[in-house]
């Protein structure tokens, strides 16, 4: 069943990884980012990838050298030792999704992005997703999941399917994906896995929102949201086809 996404997420200007900002000590999907995204009244991204231990981390990277003073994959640590690390810039350390969710507790439309965890993007998937649906499962406010990767958001609608849940979508140029098969970009280019996934929205690569199949499942219903907006000038282009917009490094206007 199709679950259709809530209206704040297509009013409320989304800030990428939180309202982030490292010289003002809230690095990407932090607490103090997310407190700070819900202050300023923005909906709120956030990316999630799995620990060791079968725990929903919320951080960005497959590794941890970029984003704090440790290094090696995510996945090779426990929650609790990744619940240990200090972000770099922050007073933060690596948050899990529950500790996310009880610090947003519905104030803010949470949008949560589910990495590929197998470099691929083929149908390995479960373990994440089965973590993410854990977490959500009494949760309240507005929330919805999406993935670059169709077999989890098919996993995500067996698991999970009362959750608004769409599909991250890109001009897939096989020389930026690697190492995905040329074949998978060719074919996750066409947006194939709308319907067998029972989405409801697309969050698309922003210079590629003019692509006709973009244009055709907006015609179809459904919602389009895109990513990700840096300046004004980026957003009034995107706004002429995206409904609302994924933004970093400047103060969207929210709307009156």
């Amino acid at each position: 069943m199709r679950i259709p996404l809530p209206a704040p997420f297509l009013h409320l200007p989304i800030a990428h990884r939180a309202l982030h900002d490292r010289r003002a000590r809230r690095p990407e999907n932090s607490p103090a980012a997310i407190r700070a995204a819900i202050t300023a009244g923005y909906a709120i991204e956030i990316d999630l990838q799995l620990s060791s231990d079968g725990q929903a981390m919320v951080f960005h990277d497959e590794t941890l050298d970029r984003l704090t003073h440790a290094s090696g994959p995510v996945a090779a640590r426990t929650a609790a030792d990744l619940g240990r690390i200090p972000l770099r810039d922050s007073d933060d350390t690596i948050p899990t999704l529950p500790e996310v969710l009880t610090l947003v507790a519905g104030r803010a439309p949470l949008l949560i992005e589910i990495k590929d965890q197998s470099g691929t993007l083929c149908p390995a998937v479960g373990p994440l997703e089965a973590a993410t649906a854990r977490a959500l499962q009494d949760y309240t406010g507005p929330v919805a999941v999406m993935s670059f990767n169709p077999h989890s958001i098919a996993e995500m609608a067996r698991l999970a399917p009362h959750l608004p849940r769409g599909l991250v979508t890109s001009s897939y140029r096989p020389e930026d994906w690697a190492p995905v098969p040329t074949e998978t970009c060719d074919r996750l280019r066409a947006i194939p896995d709308y319907d067998r996934t029972d989405a409801s929205f697309l969050s698309h690569e922003a210079p590629d929102l003019d692509r006709p199949r973009v244009a055709e499942l907006k015609a179809q219903g459904a919602a389009i949201l895109c990513w990700t907006i840096r300046s004004p000038k980026d957003e009034a282009a995107a706004r002429r086809i995206a409904q609302n917009i994924t933004f970093e490094h400047y103060l969207a206007p929210l709307p009156t």
